[in-house]
């Protein structure tokens, strides 16, 4: 652990939190814009101007519902895997988890499988799994290294943003958000030759990256269980758990009956999960993968969340258990959003662009943005703040370079994804309902990490 130690150290000494980092950035990127771009502009009036950019960029109406879409997105997904169904189906799947390596091997798989339909559900789902393990083995009376079974609940980031829920293909599916996306960075002409939208079918369904999940969904609960066949821990001791979805108190009185009547819920719930998949459907015949959208995903998660809890007051305590884990990207996403404005407004998303170009061919392109997403993630902790951010300068260089748009838009998941296991902000949700250190399971990441590279360099390459 020496080795986790010094690491956890030294993030915490480089790296302050997201937030900051983000004002850092901001005002690293307008440094770069002042002294890059508009120099026959006297510097009063220059400063002005980038402010002008950043504020246009900061208050973006398309790019703040973005916002509310993403945080939708895992608020709703943290509620439905607080319900009691799903953690009855938790427990059911306990069966499987007899020591370390198979306890491992069954988290990391159901994380996964879990993630690559929603990376709210994945994240809290693969943690309450892991605490369930974990007071299975106290109740048993069986060893088992607590930290490993930790990692293998976070192991559902490493497929999130290639999955359904994934920031970037999920926008670019998005009739006309590529041209919104690029207006003003390039002529009309070229703005007339982007596609209209990206389809899920060229890219979370495309064959590599459905293989790419595939080998993942084999290869880390593999690497789990070797990990821990040579374990010899004890029985884990637990801290008292976090979430406790207790009845209500007492018989419900005038108006409480609707708000804790199951047929409420139900019949709520219900319609919308019927019409939602009826209009889903509709659109799927004649559309394709063209009906996956945000707003879509998000109203058949709010039908399902409410069955699930068989009540609004239910539903309600676990929306205010969940929606702590969205403050981030509340107070984040508009400052990434600046960052893209100044860079669009300035013209250093045309310099970043031209200097991807001359340095990259189409076969090496997509491996650089692999590379500077994982380090990008790092420092932009956010799927929808990294395409915010990154988005334009891909999309310029891709088209300059001649390159398939859908697999530069693989490669920033797959870098995205690949530095999850190394940045531990969204790792707070499951250290929280563990009750486990970043140290403990940071050893373990960063050995799935080390396969991840692999796999996703691999896919690029053979793409």
């Amino acid at each position: 652990m020496a080795f986790a130690d010094r690491l956890i150290r030294t993030l915490r000494a480089v790296l302050p939190s997201p937030f900051s980092i983000a004002v850092v950035l901001t005002a690293l990127t307008f440094v770069l814009a002042f002294a890059f771009t508009g120099a026959d502009l006297p510097p009063g009036e220059r400063v002005l101007r980038l402010l002008g950019h950043w504020e246009q960029g900061l208050w973006s109406p398309p790019l703040l519902v973005f916002t509310v879409q993403m945080m939708l997105i895992l608020v709703l997904g943290h509620a439905i895997a607080l319900s009691r169904p799903v953690q009855r189906v938790v427990r059911l799947a306990l069966f499987t988890c007899r020591d370390t390596p198979s306890a491992a091997a069954t988290v990391a798989l159901c994380a996964l499988l879990v993630s690559f339909f929603n990376w709210g559900l994945g994240l809290v789902f693969g943690a309450l799994f892991a605490r369930q393990v974990a007071e299975h083995a106290a109740r048993k009376g069986f060893g088992l290294n607590y930290a490993l079974v930790g990692a293998a609940g976070y192991a559902g980031m490493m497929v999130w943003h290639g999955g359904i829920s994934g920031s970037a293909p999920i926008k670019v599916a998005e009739a006309g958000h590529l041209r919104t996306l690029m207006a003003g960075l390039v002529p009309d002409t070229e703005l007339a030759r982007l596609p209209e939208r990206i389809g899920f079918e060229e890219t979370v369904f495309a064959s590599p990256n459905l293989v790419t999940a595939l080998a993942l969904l084999v290869l880390v609960p593999l690497t789990l269980y070797l990990l821990g066949r040579n374990d010899r821990s004890g029985v884990p001791a637990l801290p008292p758990t976090t979430w406790h979805d207790d009845p209500e108190e007492g018989p419900a009185k005038g108006a409480e009956r609707l708000d804790r009547s199951p047929v409420a819920a139900w019949l709520f719930g219900g319609i919308i999960l019927l019409y939602g998949a009826w209009t889903s459907l509709a659109h799927f015949g004649r559309e394709g993968f063209a009906f996956i959208t945000p707003d879509r995903i998000n109203l058949l998660l709010l039908g399902l969340a409410v069955v699930l809890h068989g009540s609004f007051a239910r539903f309600l305590r676990a929306v205010d258990e969940a929606v702590t884990g969205a403050a981030g990207i509340l107070v984040q996403f508009p400052l990434y959003f600046g960052i893209m404005g100044l860079m669009r407004g300035s013209g250093l998303v045309q310099q970043f662009s031209e200097a991807l170009v001359a340095h990259a061919t189409p076969t090496t392109f997509p491996l650089f943005t692999f590379l500077s997403a994982a380090v990008v993630n790092v420092f932009v902790p956010s799927g929808g703040g990294q395409w915010a951010v990154q988005g334009p300068i891909i999309v310029q260089a891709t088209e300059s370079l001649g390159t398939g748009l859908p697999r530069s838009i693989m490669a920033l998941a797959y870098g995205d994804q690949l530095t999850n296991m190394l940045q531990p902000f969204w790792a707070l949700p499951l250290l929280g309902i563990t009750g486990l250190k970043a140290r403990a399971i940071l050893p373990y990441a960063l050995v799935l990490m080390a396969l991840g590279a692999v796999v996703f360099c691999a896919t690029l390459l053979l793409w």
